[in-house]
């Protein structure tokens, strides 16, 4: 089964607290830089044939250093971005509307955030990224992008509801690693490994 593994990109500014951060362009914070560097470290010798990244500064920042230290060649692709919060973008929850938090939290596929992309239009967005990323890949590709599209596609590659990503898979470390099995058309179709550490 071919592979792939996805890894989000490292810690920003607007981390901590947790602020919705879709189409937004933040920066790596110092600690986001260090996780990068790591995630360098790690990828060496892995044997990774390709290396692809969304086109936000936080996801090339991360994928950068693993260019450096592998010699791949960074493509970058805005169909791997994260899904848009809409008006939430900047925001955190409790900032939110009360209605409009508690609609999302009782589900965020029904109830998605104002004026933001639909989870499932993100996750086929994503998917046609992700398979000419690996397509074009000889052996397994490493793909830095973000949290929640990475949730929302695992949900997808499990046959999961989209709108259980945020109960099922609460939480996915700044370079964390989830392994997908893919299928021979390149849709993911199996979860090997998830929230590895870089």
């Amino acid at each position: 089964m071919k592979t792939v593994v996805l890894v989000r990109h490292g810690r920003t500014a607007w981390h901590h607290p947790n602020r919705y951060t879709g189409r937004s362009d933040i920066p790596l914070d110092e600690v986001g830089e260090q996780q990068a560097t790591a995630l360098a470290r790690w990828a060496t010798g892995r044997g990774f044939t390709a290396l692809a990244a969304s086109d936000l500064v936080r996801a090339v920042a991360t994928a950068m250093p693993v260019a450096a230290a592998t010699g791949l060649h960074l493509r970058t692709d805005p169909r791997l971005r994260e899904l848009d919060f809409g008006d939430a973008e900047g925001a955190t929850l409790d900032e939110m509307d009360p209605d409009v938090a508690a609609a999302f939290r009782r589900d965020p596929v029904a109830h998605h955030l104002p004026h933001g992309e639909h989870p499932a239009d993100a996750v086929r967005r994503f998917q046609s990224g992700l398979a000419d990323v690996t397509a074009a890949a000889q052996g397994t590709a490493l793909v830095v992008c973000h949290s929640t599209i990475i949730r929302l596609v695992v949900c997808a590659a499990l046959g999961l509801p989209l709108a259980e990503y945020r109960r099922r898979l609460p939480s996915l470390a700044p370079t964390g690693t989830v392994v997908l099995g893919l299928s021979d058309d390149g849709t993911p179709s199996a979860l090997l490994a998830y929230n590895g550490r870089s």
